[in-house]
C-alpha cells in the first residue's frame, strides 16, 4: 500500500519583505526562518532581493545552491514582472516583452525553480509565443489568478481556452487565495479606522462585505452617509476584495501547479479569520493538488503605521495551522 502524495508546504520570501528592507534579515536569513518551520519550498520575487536579477552573477547561482543545500530548501518558483512600462516614452514591444519573460525563464532555470509566475496582466499571445522557451528550460509559466480576478473571469477563461489550444503542460494556473477572502480582514478595517474612519461606518462597510453587498450600491450607501475620502477609500476596497467558491478550483486542477496562500492576519490561536483555508484545503485534498502552499503575507502593510511587524511569528503561525488542516484533512491512503 503506497503512502498517498501530499500537499508541500513553502513560502514566498516576499512573505519577509519588512524583515529583509530593515535589514534584520538578509537573503540567506530569509532561507534559514523558512527552513525552521519546514516551510521548504521557496519561492522569490528576485528582483526584490536578487542583484541584477534575471541576469545574476555566475557566484550568486553558486551562492544560491550552497543555501538550498545547507538549509534543505527546495527552490520552487520565481515570480517575474514584465514592466511594459520600462521605458518612460513608450510600451515594450511583443518581441521585447517575449524576450524578458525569456530572460525570467532562464534566470528561474538557473535557481533550480520549477515554475515562474506569470502577473495576470499578461496577454494569452504573448505567453503563446513564449511556449517554446518555457519547454526548452522545462520551467512551467504560470499565470496567477488574483483578485479581482477569478476563475469566472472573462479575462481568465480567455486564457484557459488558449492553453487548451495550445496542448502544453508548460502552461498553467497559480491561484492567489486571496480570491477567497469570506470576511473582511480586520487590519484592513482597523487601518481604515485609524486613518479617520469612523468606527460605525467601518463596521457597516465590514458587514455589507460580509453579507455581500453590491460594491456599486455600498459606495452609494456611504456616499448618502456622508462619508469622508478615507471612508469612501475604505468602501472602494470592497470592489478589489473578493468571495468565490474553492470548489470552483477542482475544474482547473490539471493546470493548477502552485498556490499563493494569501494570509492578512493570523491570531495567537493559529487562525486566519478572513480566509477560510478550513473550506479551502479540503478542495484542494479532493481535487488531487500536490503542489505547494506558498505562505504570503501582506498583512504588514496594514499594521505598519501602528505596530512594530513580525512576518516571523505570522508565518509560523500559519504554517502551525496547516500542518493542522493537512494532516485533518489527509487523503486516505488506497
Amino acid at each position: 500500500m503506497s503512502e498517498p502524495a501530499r500537499i508541500k508546504r513553502g513560502i514566498s520570501l516576499y512573505s519577509y519583505q519588512e524583515e529583509f528592507f530593515l535589514r534584520k534579515l538578509d537573503l540567506e536569513g530569509c532561507i534559514a526562518e523558512a527552513a525552521k518551520i519546514g516551510a521548504n519550498g521557496i519561492e522569490i520575487v528576485s528582483e526584490q532581493m536578487i542583484p541584477r536579477a534575471p541576469r545574476a552573477s555566475d557566484a550568486f547561482y553558486s551562492q544560491w545552491t550552497e543555501w538550498m543545500d545547507k538549509y534543505g530548501t527546495t527552490p520552487v518558483c520565481h515570480d517575474l514582472f514584465l514592466d511594459t512600462k520600462r521605458d518612460p516614452d513608450r510600451l515594450l514591444t511583443d518581441d521585447e516583452c517575449v524576450a524578458s519573460i525569456e530572460a525570467d525563464l532562464c534566470h528561474a532555470k538557473r535557481l533550480g525553480c520549477r515554475y515562474v509566475r506569470v502577473l495576470v496582466s499578461v496577454s494569452p499571445h504573448i505567453l503563446a509565443r513564449c511556449v517554446s522557451a518555457a519547454e526548452r528550460y522545462d520551467v512551467k509559466m504560470l499565470l496567477e489568478v488574483h483578485s479581482p480576478l477569478h476563475f469566472d473571469h472573462p479575462w481568465i477563461i480567455r486564457h484557459a481556452e488558449s492553453m487548451e489550444k495550445l496542448g502544453t503542460r508548460h502552461i498553467g494556473f497559480l491561484p492567489d487565495m486571496g480570491i477567497f477572502v469570506k470576511r473582511y480582514p480586520r487590519v484592513m478595517r482597523d487601518r481604515f479606522v485609524r486613518m479617520g474612519a469612523r468606527e460605525s461606518l467601518a463596521d457597516f462597510i465590514s458587514a455589507a462585505y460580509d453579507d455581500r453587498i453590491l460594491s456599486e450600491y455600498l459606495l452609494q450607501d456611504v456616499r448618502r452617509m456622508g462619508g469622508t475620502p478615507v471612508e469612501l477609500a475604505m468602501a472602494e476596497t470592497v470592489r478589489h476584495t473578493i468571495w468565490s467558491s474553492p470548489r470552483r478550483l477542482l475544474e482547473f486542477m490539471p493546470r493548477i501547479h502552485h498556490i499563493h496562500a494569501k494570509f492578512y492576519e493570523m491570531t495567537a490561536d493559529e487562525i486566519e479569520p478572513s480566509i477560510p483555508y478550513d473550506e479551502i484545503i479540503p478542495v484542494l485534498v479532493a481535487g488531487g493538488y500536490q503542489g505547494y502552499l506558498s505562505s504570503e503575507y501582506e498583512g504588514n502593510r496594514h499594521i505598519q503605521d501602528a505596530f512594530e511587524v513580525d512576518s516571523v511569528e505570522q508565518v509560523r503561525r500559519q504554517h502551525s495551522m496547516f500542518e493542522r488542516l493537512l494532516e485533518q484533512y489527509a487523503p486516505v491512503a488506497a
